[in-house]
């Protein structure tokens, strides 16, 4: 199956009216194994990509978790979205090649959060984190297919309790 009709069944899950469940992989033999099981679309995690490594959730490079991205696209036939962390960068421009490289690895899709890794400024500024986000867009539509993009707002795993902000940040990376 090529990318394109992977990228095709992907979108189509997600608009389909049944739940959309896709695990988690750790590795290729775990896309295999849920493959066989019957899902029908996996996303990678980060946690699982440190955790092959050794290492905690958030403390990996962008090229080692586009290459445990690879590995798991290589050992299935499913369509696969990954958790992109926070594009990997702070600047749009380092976002919108992430995206650009996650597709290069076989992914039909991903995820990036607005979380920035500090502790003392957990969040980007709203200018700014949604800057990221339209960039990830505008390299997401540049593809020769339909890369679908989550922009995740990590308001609630960051301890700010905002719902406020939260919605504020949601609409405004919808229209991103």
């Amino acid at each position: 199956m090529t990318q394109k009709e992977k990228a095709d069944r992907f979108q189509a899950l997600h608009q389909s009216k049944d739940v959309l469940l896709f695990p988690n992989p750790w590795d290729g033999g775990s896309a295999r194994l849920l493959e066989n099981l019957g899902y029908r679309a996996l996303a990678t995690s980060s946690a699982a990509c440190a955790a092959t490594l050794g290492r905690r959730d958030g403390k990996i490079t962008r090229d080692e978790a586009l290459a445990h991205c690879r590995q798991i696209v290589q050992a299935t036939n499913l369509p696969v979205a990954a958790d992109l962390e926070n594009g990997f960068a702070v600047e749009p421009t380092t976002v919108a090649e992430t995206i650009r490289l996650a597709a290069a690895a076989g992914l039909v899709g991903g995820s990036i959060e607005d979380s920035t890794g500090d502790k003392d400024k957990p969040q980007y500024e709203l200018s700014l984190a949604t800057d990221r986000i339209a960039a990830a867009v505008s390299a997401a539509r540049a593809l020769p297919f339909h890369f679908t993009l989550t922009a995740r707002a990590e308001n609630f795993f960051q301890g700010n309790r905002d719902l406020d902000d939260t919605i504020k940040r949601l609409v405004a990376y919808e229209q991103a």
